[in-house]
């Protein structure tokens, strides 16, 4: 008798503990026993969430982590930025792994969006490369047009002048190709002619904060954003050696990743960054950012009429339909 007491007080208390866990699985819903409508139910995984690749120019100079912070704060939305040279952020976009990009590199930019898998560009600020360089500038490019400075410093780099030594991001960014450009108009074809033609020529295969720590510690040349430079400025010993030039202009743009390509992707939300970015309000942020710290804004809004002509040639004001 006592076994079969025990059997059926063990049986009693699973058929206790079982009701129990039944009854907490179909709780009261909201309102009683209303369904909540469409209204109130959480939103699909990722619907808030905005996936970004970007350069590590706009990471370094600390501009991502401003435009963060009000976004978010003004509509939740969660920025999810992964910084990496332009043509990095561009493949990346291309296997549908974030929602956008932001980039500066307009012949990657146009094959990006021509290829299909890109839309609604926007260019939305700009600023300039600069070629920094220790001050002594054993080159003796001062004062020269950018084009001129690559000439002079191939010859003083190939016939091994002492102290001549560039440093080049190596990493297919937006900096890298405004490098191979310079390079190319300065009559040089960039596999043959540069690359492996000496220990002058130095690729770091890095972002440009850590290219800038690179050419500081070998008191070399390099082709830099004046942004990240100027963030990075109290910890280097290189000066700007060339700082004029149309050929410097760098302008930086806001792309959807296409959802055709990609059904996932949260094409809204890269709308309505963009046209965030687009607006007076976020123009505003971008043109102070810097001033306060460094007496200088690191970047310049564009706007209409201006975008749509020489240098810039792209859309800046015309809102993205979601």
């Amino acid at each position: 008798m006592k076994t079969n007491a025990t059997i059926l007080s063990a049986g009693a208390v699973l058929l206790l503990l079982i009701l129990t866990a039944f009854a907490g699985c179909t709780g009261t819903a909201p309102e009683g026993n209303e369904t909540p409508d469409a209204t109130t139910t959480t939103p699909a995984a990722g619907a808030n969430i905005l996936r970004i690749a970007t350069t590590t120019s706009l990471e370094n100079t600390g501009l991502l982590a401003e435009l963060e912070r009000v976004y978010e704060g003004e509509t939740g939305v969660d920025l999810q930025f992964i910084a990496q040279g332009t043509g990095q952020s561009l493949d990346t976009a291309r296997r549908g792994d974030v929602d956008m990009v932001l980039v500066h590199a307009p012949a990657l930019e146009e094959q990006f969006v021509n290829d299909g898998y890109g839309i609604n560009p926007r260019c939305i600020a700009y600023n300039y490369f600069i070629i920094v360089g220790p001050k002594s500038d054993p080159a003796g490019i001062a004062n020269m047009s950018p084009v001129e400075a690559f000439k002079t410093i191939y010859a003083a780099g190939t016939n091994k002048t002492p102290g001549v030594v560039f440093v080049s991001r190596g990493d297919n960014s937006g900096t890298h190709a405004q490098e191979k450009t310079l390079w190319k108009e300065a009559g040089y074809d960039y596999e043959k002619d540069i690359l492996d033609s000496g220990a002058w020529y130095v690729e770091a295969g890095k972002g440009m904060g850590d290219t800038l720590i690179l050419t500081n510690e070998k008191n070399a040349y390099t082709l830099s954003d004046e942004g990240t430079y100027l963030s990075f400025k109290d910890r280097l010993a290189l000066v700007p050696v060339i700082e004029q030039g149309t050929e410097l202009m760098n302008r930086y743009s806001a792309i959807a990743v296409n959802p055709e390509k990609y059904p996932g992707v949260n094409a809204k939300g890269a709308a309505g960054f963009t046209n965030w970015l687009i607006s007076d309000e976020g123009k505003q942020l971008i043109g102070d950012f810097g001033k306060a710290e460094f007496g200088k804004p690191l970047f310049v809004p564009l706007y209409a009429p201006e975008c749509t002509g020489p240098p810039f040639n792209c859309t800046c004001a015309e809102p993205v339909a979601a």
